[in-house]
């Protein structure tokens, strides 16, 4: 693993992971922008969700979800309060309980480049969030060097692990002239659920997925023109920490992109369309049941954004149009009494519009200083039709009752939402450097969070993406979160910046209007009288979050003979509370990574630890469990065997340690399916061997 700075007061790191080749031209490449990777255990081959492949960013963990679904977190602000952009594609989760989150729509494999910006963020790498932006392109055509020539290249990828049985494969391939490039890549992967360290089977974490996207790009002088379509299917996939699981999701997209250099500047524009098709039901023996839940989602937009050198730096502005629009409904179960006559219409007709301007200025200042600022102005429009309930009369009173009162209030809102960003860097000497941020951004409330209507405890539980047992219920008033962030980056290191290095972040966020939920009554989870959970209402609360990440690198030893020995490493700290009392929820504990990587020739070898610690701060709002820290040890190694050829063994979990998730929510599943008598967190996986294949040709 390799590490560069860049001079970008915005990028304040950059890391090269280029587990296979040193050529960075080759399609294993990949660049993040963001606090150093602490650990090489995160190699796309052997890791099914993307999210989780990015967990060792500083800063960065994962809301427990399916087995290619997890939802990102930066710094304790997770889901849509992270900006994820595929492709330039801004993606919405078209689902009640956010199984198809933009990540799920991209494959560790298909990544070339992830750009990661937590908390203090330019306003130029997109709006709506609250939290940072994550974005991640799967490919940068790389065209012939000559005229009347051909280049070709490929990679393939296979790997298999042994906790959930997975087996995976990816293909990619393209060819290319000097103007014209074409490329195919495709995945597919298939695992069974999982065991945890007491060697039990953690139920209906199953999943099988399958992508496959086509890239056309041409280039002419200072233009470059790229057209992409994709499709991805999810014939199944288990949520354990949820009420249901997905029996479907189909999503088509495509993309049109262009980039040009002129006179005065450059100019990039993006139009995008992505449609999706998404079931909820039970898909497997491993849990039971007959509710259909169906969803349909489309999101349509363009990017333009160009930029010029002016007052001696460079001015960027731009202009996003986003279009969601959203139909959720539940059809009827034949000879139930409370899922029938009618089809349940949950959201009908559901839009969010989202219109956006900004321009920003980065260059030198004064004194050393260099620095980045920017404006942003977001019109977010939302609106929804009438909906129904199931019809089955006074045993769906409370939901009769909500849907004649949501039907006659007025469902359309607009949001003007106002960003405002400041990142500014010094170097203060060869070894030591600091950079300061102060930022305004806001998100406007997603379409469950207000349209979200039904009131009986059935319906309510079919609503949340948090996995921790409630039910849910939105509110048309909803107003939308404002986060004013501030931080400040340390970074210290050697002269060369080639020995050691050690970057500490302190930040502090207050949210004014966090949609956080109050309680409004309570229920049994599946009539079991001996387990309680909460049914809870969106609503807008202040919050304060605060935290800190450090992070470093320290090069131990170097030697022909004995190779080079480096040791890695993060710490992360983040607590969140409401101002009128209690935590947030889901909040990370204290968490440490250490890893001690070694290079000989063709070998890369490597030790980690990874220690969590107990979780005391919960939310009692939400029934949230404390959970007792664990300590995880993983070995890999990878050998090169051929310039092209790369063969991978990892074990994870190497002491079969048994851990609850601490961001994992509650075990519904396991309750439902077993005779237990109360809700326990969700188990983190057994001790996995990890085999992959790489080919390049």
């Amino acid at each position: 693993m390799t590490f560069h700075r860049l001079p970008c007061a915005a990028s304040a790191a950059l890391a090269l992971v280029s587990a296979h080749a040193n050529d960075a031209d080759t399609l294993s490449a990949i660049t993040v922008s963001a606090r150093r990777l602490a650990s090489p255990l995160a190699s796309p081959t052997t890791v099914s969700d993307t999210a989780s492949w990015l967990s060792n960013l500083a800063g960065f963990s994962v809301w427990s979800a399916g087995g290619v679904s997890g939802l990102p977190a930066l710094r304790g602000l997770a889901d849509d309060r992270v900006k994820v952009l595929v492709d330039d594609l801004d993606l919405a989760s078209a689902c009640a309980n956010h199984m198809n989150a933009p990540l799920s729509y991209v494959e560790p494999t298909q990544v070339q480049s992830v750009s990661v910006h937590a908390g203090v963020s330019p306003v130029s790498a997109g709006g709506d969030n609250i939290g940072g932006t994550i974005a991640l392109r799967t490919t940068r055509p790389v065209f012939a060097t000559e005229a009347d020539t051909l280049r070709t290249d490929g990679q393939l990828s296979l790997a298999t692990r042994s906790v959930d049985r997975a087996w995976s494969g990816a293909l990619r391939f393209g060819v290319a002239s000097d103007t014209v490039r074409l490329d195919y890549s495709g995945s597919t992967v298939e695992a069974q659920s999982y065991r945890d360290g007491h060697g039990r089977v953690v139920r209906d974490t199953l999943y099988k997925q399958t992508h496959h996207r086509l890239n056309l790009a041409a280039q002419r002088g200072g233009d470059l023109w790229t057209f992409s379509v994709s499709d991805q299917m999810v014939p199944y996939q288990g949520f354990p920490n949820q009420y249901m699981d997905m029996t479907h999701n189909h999503a088509n997209a495509a993309r049109l992109g262009y980039e040009g250099t002129f006179d005065w500047g450059r100019l990039e524009a993006r139009l995008y369309a992505q449609n999706t098709r998404h079931a909820m039901g039970f898909p497997s023996s491993e849990r039971t049941g007959s509710m259909p839940m169906n969803t349909e989602g489309r999101d349509t937009g363009y990017s333009l954004k160009a930029e010029r050198a002016a007052w001696n730096g460079t001015l960027r502005f731009g202009h996003e149009l986003n279009q969601q629009t959203l139909d959720d409904w539940w059809p009827p179960v034949p000879g139930s009494m409370m899922m029938s006559p009618q089809t349940y219409v949950n959201i009908q007709n559901g839009r969010r519009d989202r219109v956006a301007l900004y321009g920003e200025w980065e260059g030198p200042l004064t004194d050393g200083w260099s620095g980045i600022g920017g404006l942003r102005y977001e019109a977010v429009r939302t609106s929804a039709g009438p909906v129904q309930g199931y019809g089955c009369g006074m045993m769906c009173a409370p939901d009769n009752a909500a849907a004649a009162a949501f039907n006659a209030a007025d469902r359309t809102r607009r949001d003007d939402n106002v960003d405002a960003s400041l990142l500014l860097r010094k170097a203060t000497s060869a070894q030591q450097s600091v950079e300061l941020g102060l930022a305004r951004k806001t998100r406007s409330p997603n379409l469950y969070e207000r349209y979200s209507w039904g009131r009986g405890s059935m319906a309510m539980t079919m609503i949340g993406w948090f996995g921790d047992g409630n039910g849910y219920v939105g509110d048309i008033g909803l107003r939308p979160e404002v986060a004013h962030t501030v931080s400040a980056t340390m970074d210290w290191h050697d002269a060369a910046r080639d020995t050691w290095s050690l970057q500490l972040t302190p930040y502090a966020s207050y949210v004014k209007d966090y949609i956080d939920a109050d309680p409004m009554g309570s229920f049994n989870p599946y009539r079991r009288t001996t387990e309680t959970r909460n049914l809870l209402r969106f609503a807008n609360h202040d919050a304060r979050l605060f935290g800190a990440n450090l992070s470093g690198s320290w090069l131990a030893w170097r030697s022909a003979d004995w190779g080079q020995w480096t040791w890695q490493g993060k710490l992360d700290w983040t607590r969140g509370h409401r101002t009128d009392g209690g935590a947030l929820y889901r909040m990370m504990p204290l968490n440490l990574a250490l890893a001690l990587e070694h290079r000989l020739g063709p070998w890369r070898n490597f030790v980690q630890m990874q220690a969590v610690d107990h979780k005391r701060h919960v939310d009692a709002r939400r029934d949230e469990d404390v959970t007792p820290g664990y300590t995880l040890f993983n070995l890999g190694t990878a050998y090169q065997a051929t310039p092209d050829l790369t063969l991978q063994l990892t074990m994870r979990n190497l002491f079969d340690r048994a851990h609850a998730l601490p961001q994992g929510g509650v075990n519904l599943a396991e309750f439902k399916m077993t005779s237990a008598t109360t809700l326990s967190p969700l188990q983190g996986p057994g001790r996995s061997i990890d085999l992959g294949l790489t080919w390049r040709f």
